[in-house]
């Protein structure tokens, strides 16, 4: 794990921080619901969890039109991650840069031979190829076509595809349907995103059901404890948690990026979900970091340690009008010191 991945906030004294711009969670969720829900079920705390989730998989299955066997809840999507690379140990795989840090970390872990990739023009090469879509840190997304065009022409490559930003986006993306027909193709999701809860790490996999049978089989008993159980329960009961005004955001996101392109010193990366990717032209994203926290407490991610990114590099998520507006004028009255 890369320093710096996630966000950095624990380096900071409490209540320094007045807006965190450098965690990818949305700033309107609903996961105040979710927590006042859980709050509830504290005194299942002293009770153990089932050994494996099945009634839990088979809700939130069921919810998502595809068969309990097919679902798989881990510990957050890293967890997932690590548990692809256990099970597929010592194979060949090729990362899509600049992104996550963890698929390498997790496949190095576990023997793999790693290659960066820039591209899908040779992805037969490997036995798997780890790709972030929406991506982290530049906020893409693959055209659908194209994608599943190379993955049905590639079938003795598996795809891992992270799909924990899917709500963040307009974009096609593929379907948990799209995924179970296929044989070569596991989605990862994750709702602590679009919830903002990311301490309370649940996520899940979705792939055929060879695929998920054979991953669990390296997974540790009690996956999810019972607080996490209950989370799965509510949100599965309560998909409406998941829903927010997508089509604000990303105009939002728009006016952002046109704000901070209009700097004389600024390159934005073209988004297409709730992260911008920009790159300074000169000075120090590092003299920026500091300097946002230190006269506004306005929290950044340098991202210039994202492999396959120069220096000069940041990232951060779109929020309020008004608190993209903070750090807009932040950047400028940094850029004319």
């Amino acid at each position: 794990m890369i320093e710096g991945h996630g966000d950095d906030l624990h380096h900071f004294a409490a209540g320094s921080v007045k807006i965190n711009f450098s965690s990818n969670v949305l700033h309107c969720a609903r996961g105040r619901e979710v927590t006042d829900y859980l709050i509830r079920h504290f005194p299942d705390l002293r009770h153990y969890p089932s050994p494996a989730p099945v009634a839990a998989e088979a809700a939130l299955a069921s919810g998502l039109g595809i068969d309990g066997s097919e679902l798989c809840l881990t510990n957050g999507a890293t967890e997932a991650i690590y548990l692809i690379a256990q099970t597929f140990r010592g194979r060949r795989s090729g990362v899509i840069v600049p992104s996550f840090s963890e698929y390498t970390d997790a496949c190095r872990l576990h023997g793999h031979r790693v290659t960066a990739l820039y591209n899908l023009s040779n992805v037969g090469d490997y036995d798997l190829i780890w790709i972030c879509n929406p991506n982290n840190p530049t906020g893409g997304v693959m055209p659908f076509d194209d994608l599943f065009r190379i993955v049905e022409r590639n079938a003795n490559t598996l795809f891992i595809i992270d799909q924990s930003y899917e709500h963040f986006t307009e974009k096609r993306l593929f379907t948990v349907a799209d995924a179970v027909a296929l044989p070569n193709v596991i989605l990862l999701h994750s709702f602590t995103k679009v919830l903002a809860l990311p301490g309370l790490r649940l996520g899940y996999l979705t792939a055929c059901s060879l695929l998920t049978d054979t991953i669990r089989r390296q997974r540790i008993p009690w996956p999810v404890g019972t607080v996490g159980l209950a989370a799965v329960d509510y949100i599965a009961r309560n998909p409406e948690l998941l829903v927010f005004d997508l089509g604000a955001l990303l105009n939002e996101r728009q006016r952002v990026e046109q704000k901070l392109s209009a700097l004389p010193a600024i390159d934005v990366w073209p988004s297409d979900s709730h992260i911008l990717l920009a790159r300074l032209r000169y000075g120090s994203v590092a003299s920026l970091k500091a300097y946002l926290m230190k006269q506004h407490g306005l929290l950044i991610r340098d991202a210039t340690n994202f492999e396959g990114l120069g220096n000069g590099c940041f990232r951060i998520t779109v929020r309020s009008a008004s608190e993209n507006d903070c750090l807009i004028a932040a950047i400028k009255r940094w850029l004319s010191i």
